[in-house]
């Protein structure tokens, strides 16, 4: 297909507009004056944010849903036999995927987007929020919400569109940026691509997207994005990290609970130069992630200490390592790590807040396919807890593989662990064996982060030894 742009679609609907991809760009289209309607399955609160803005929305989907609608938006979760997309393709409208809309609302902007297997939401939030630091507006489109920026998307009156750029399902090729930051390349979404070569060969596809005065922004220290390097000789690129070739080079990191500080090294093009980074977000993983969106600022133009002084006010996204409350000295924080790389992160964070106290994980793998192929990988992130509960495998998209449950983690751990089948059961005992500076983590990309609250709830009860409350 090609080049839309936003004066081509007409009155726009989404099937699934309560996503969080979905949302983001029916958030961009409204601002931009665009007309927007959009059903999901349930009523949410972003439903209804959205409706304030002027969307009409729908609770449940159904053809008359789709209106006067012009072009209908798709995201790949959305199956052939939805009602409103055959009413769709029956009626010969324009069916576009959501990458598809996000790109012709980011036509004719300075576009930066943010790919990679892991790290993507951060670090599209820490540009935006430096970007905003710096005065210069810009549009965005995130993967989650952010504290600082209190939405995911925004269309805003400068000339750069921040985006996060999904390879999940090989949509990302659709842009067409100015910048590219890659943060990692590692094989994810093999139900997908298939073999992990199709994962690598999608982000080079990625990186050929760049024109000649684009520039990418690349994570030194990962292997896959070392190998991207070498296949793409000649693409101007500009590296972060902490290895000694790095253009923007990491060194002294000193962790205090969930802040850090950092010195960034670098060449402004006149002299070598230092810069004092502060972090309110923990893991060595997010000063990689800071260190990317410092590196892409400064190709923007962004002066140093303006960057880093964004970057210290970021206070995190939303289900990247998320405090949900704390209660009897036992903090419990949510996290969206479904990947064994990401989960093995958001542990090591977990460990550095948590110092000489314990970490309790409860897990909830994500998709089948991604279970059967790195379930020893998955075991050796999570034995980097004191105990771990693992709940059921959230299907999501797919329907159950034969031989394919979460044993397959447990059975490989060397923590002590278990499969709980009844989560409120698994609430309780965690709740039962936490103690005074222990960390709770919940973590996965499915409707674990429904049991942050409920473990705060379990704590608010009698302290161990007494008869805890129902968690629901």
């Amino acid at each position: 297909m090609s080049q839309l742009f936003l004066t081509d679609l007409g009155r726009v609907h989404f099937i699934g507009l309560g996503g969080a991809g979905m949302s983001a760009v029916a958030r961009v289209m409204l601002g931009r004056g665009i007309e927007v309607s959009g059903s999901d399955a349930r009523d949410s609160a972003g439903l209804r944010a959205l409706e304030a803005l002027g969307a009409t929305v729908h609770v449940g989907h159904d053809a008359a849903n789709l209106g006067s609608a012009s072009t209908v938006v798709v995201s790949t979760a959305i199956r052939p036999t939805n009602p409103e997309l055959a009413a769709a393709e029956a009626a010969g409208l324009r069916v576009i995927h959501r990458s598809q809309a996000l790109a012709a609302a980011m036509a004719g902007s300075d576009v930066v987007a943010v790919a990679g297997t892991h790290g993507k939401t951060t670090t599209t939030a820490m540009i935006t929020v430096l970007l905003r630091e710096a005065g210069l507006d810009p549009s965005f489109a995130i993967g989650g919400d952010v504290a600082a920026l209190g939405v995911n998307a925004e269309a805003g009156s400068g000339k750069v569109f921040v985006a996060e750029a999904d390879e999940s399902d090989g949509s990302f090729l659709n842009y067409a940026p100015k910048i590219s930051v890659i943060t990692n390349v590692e094989a994810d979404h093999l139900d997908h691509y298939g073999t992990a070569e199709a994962v690598f060969a999608s982000f080079d596809r990625f990186v050929e997207l760049l024109p000649e005065d684009g520039l990418l922004v690349a994570c030194a220290d990962d292997p896959g994005v070392r190998d991207l390097l070498a296949r793409n000789v000649g693409t101007p690129v500009r590296t972060y990290g902490y290895g000694p070739d790095a253009d923007v080079r990491i060194s002294g990191t000193e962790a205090d609970g969930r802040t850090s500080t950092s010195t960034l090294h670098f060449n402004d093009g006149h002299s070598d130069r230092q810069q004092v980074l502060q972090l309110q977000v923990p893991g060595r993983h997010n000063v990689l992630n800071a260190a990317a969106a410092f590196t892409a600022a400064l190709a923007l133009g962004v002066e140093p200490e303006t960057a880093a002084r964004g970057l210290g006010s970021f206070s995190g996204a939303a289900r990247r390592f998320e405090p949900k409350g704390e209660v009897r000295g036992v903090r419990v924080f949510d996290d969206y790590a479904h990947h064994p790389t990401e989960v093995a992160a958001a542990l090591q964070a977990a460990r550095a807040v948590a110092g000489s106290s314990a970490v309790h994980v409860l897990f909830q793998p994500h998709l089948f396919s991604r279970t059967r192929n790195f379930a020893a990988e998955f075991a050796q992130a999570l034995d980097l807890a004191d105990s771990v509960t693992v709940l059921p495998i959230y299907p999501a998209r797919e329907d159950p593989i034969p031989g394919v449950t979460s044993e397959l983690i447990t059975s490989r751990l060397k923590t002590p662990g278990t499969v709980a089948d009844r989560p409120r059961d698994a609430v309780q005992d965690i709740a039962a064996r936490a103690a005074e500076g222990d960390i709770i983590l919940t973590v996965g990309a499915g409707d674990v982060t429904q049991y942050g609250a409920a473990l705060v709830e379990a704590l608010r009860g009698p302290a161990p030894g007494g008869s805890q409350p129902d968690a629901g």
